[in-house]
């Protein structure tokens, strides 16, 4: 009996002792129930990073659909077809749930932290920065779609929103941006080493989100124009300035912080792109330098495969070492990009300091020295080339430089097709009238089935869920 009295109060000094630690033992401290806002903000950076710069066929297929390259022997996606795989709702789930919810639960658990004044500059700077990289995503997904969940997204507590249209959200994009521009503090500190883009420099997040504001105003410019010229004419001066300013993702040489391009190239060990012929055939002619950074030669010449049909891979030039690297960055929006934008600019008459020869030159000479391809003054010497001598309008010569200086930037050089009609893309197989080249890509289809109301309103809001309807920037 004395024992257990004995035994009895050792167990009760442990307990009572040890009560504040016990619970430690059911806490697994390796997957944390909440962690800190800063490390939710990088993770949607990388992500955002690698969906950016991924060209799995399930995923990201924009460098097929404008065109700089093309498949070898599964060519369903060459031709258009954005069914089979589901591609529609992988893009839904990278953006939505990998990208915007990691921002939107970063951007709440840095509203209630409590910090101390002196830190509070920095608080509100991270805030600001998680606000437009979300604009930058939402963008995204206006671009592909037309019209997305935005206003009710994001809730866990309601599974069915509705949809909001695409001018809708733009506007309001645009609101947000100022508001965001207007509060980053340049005299404080954000994340630091937590900002995989540009390590917390607050200088260059400014320069970024008045780019973004000017890649906005031009998407919009042929339905708002006032409004296009008005952002533009604001933001110039405190956008980009050179490649130093160039927003780029640092990969490394080793999983799983290789370069998505390289999981998709080489870790795969499959090979199931080359060049395309459409921006192959158009550099050639051009007699362009960037090929050697762009395609390796294939018997001495730069041979692209046909656009949409079954290619061997190894009668074609390929995509070059360069591109092919664990470490090549991704990238996310370049000085040469932007240039093209105000070369646009220019032309539309707004005042954007030069003319558009000078941001037509610009961005060809930015391009050039990001590929670190030289004599960039002899090729823009070229009669074909040359802003004053190349051949058709504004819109063409704009549109084929800016899309052979945004090589590996689909989604980009898809955008600026959709808007300036130029290239001119080359027909897959399967597709026998220009028109049928799809301007944007349908809903999820388990939208149509889970989300079944709301689907229908935002079918019938935007003219039908058809590859064929475009989103409402595009009027030509």
């Amino acid at each position: 009996m004395k024992k257990t009295l004995i035994l009895f109060t050792v167990l009760l000094f442990v307990f009572t002792s040890c009560s504040d630690n016990f619970e430690d033992f059911n806490t697994d401290r390796k997957h944390p129930d909440v962690v800190p806002g800063e490390v939710l903000f990088s993770n949607a950076q990388k992500e955002l990073a690698d969906y950016v710069s991924n060209v799995n066929v399930n995923i990201n297929i924009f460098s097929l659909m404008s065109q700089y390259w093309t498949e070898t022997t599964y060519t369903d996606e060459a031709n258009y077809d954005l069914v089979n795989r589901n591609i529609s709702a992988n893009i839904y789930s990278r953006v939505y749930l990998r990208v915007l919810k990691d921002l939107n639960e970063a951007k709440t658990l840095i509203e209630n932290t409590e910090v101390a004044s002196i830190y509070a500059k920095q608080k509100s700077n991270k805030l600001q920065i998680i606000e437009i990289l979300s604009i930058y995503a939402w963008q995204h997904l206006v671009d592909v779609f037309g019209a997305v969940p935005y206003t009710q997204a994001l809730d866990i507590n309601n599974v069915y929103p509705v949809y909001d249209s695409g001018a809708d959200i733009y506007s309001d994009l645009f609101t947000r941006l100022n508001t965001a521009l207007t509060n980053l503090d340049n005299s404080a500190e954000s994340f630091g080493s937590a900002d995989l883009y540009y390590g917390g420099d607050v200088s260059s997040w400014i320069k970024f989100g008045n780019s973004l504001k000017i890649k906005l105003a031009i998407m919009v410019a042929d339905v708002q124009d006032a409004v296009a010229q008005t952002a533009i004419e604001a933001a110039y001066n405190n956008a980009f300035t050179s490649n130093d300013d160039n927003c780029l993702m640092s990969y490394l040489t080793s999983s799983p912080n290789y370069n998505q391009l390289y999981a998709d190239l080489v870790a795969s060990g499959r090979h199931d792109f080359v060049p395309a012929n459409t921006i192959v055939d158009e550099m050639n002619t051009l007699n362009d330098p960037r090929r050697d950074a762009y395609f390796t030669l294939y018997n001495g010449a730069y041979i692209g495969g046909i656009y949409g049909y079954a290619n061997s891979y190894n009668v074609y030039s390929h995509i070059s070492e360069v591109i092919q690297q664990p470490d090549f960055p991704g990238i996310m929006m370049t000085y040469s990009e932007i240039c093209f934008y105000l070369a646009e600019a220019a032309e539309r008459g707004y005042n954007v300091g030069h003319n558009a020869e000078y941001w037509y030159d610009e961005g060809i000479t930015a391009s050039f020295d990001f590929w670190g391809v030289s004599d960039v003054s002899t090729y823009l010497t070229n009669p074909d080339v040359a802003y004053t001598t190349a051949a058709g309008t504004w819109k063409q010569k704009i549109g084929i430089q800016s899309w052979i200086a945004n090589y590996v930037c689909g989604i980009v050089g898809y955008n600026n097709w959709r808007r300036l009609d130029y290239p001119v893309f080359n027909l897959p197989e399967t597709v026998t009238d220009y028109s049928d080249i799809p301007v944007r890509f349908t809903f999820p289809i388990n939208e149509q089935t889970l989300n079944t109301e709301n689907y229908n309103a935002a079918s019938s809001m935007i003219g039908g869920d058809l590859i064929s309807t475009k989103v409402f920037w595009d009027v030509h």
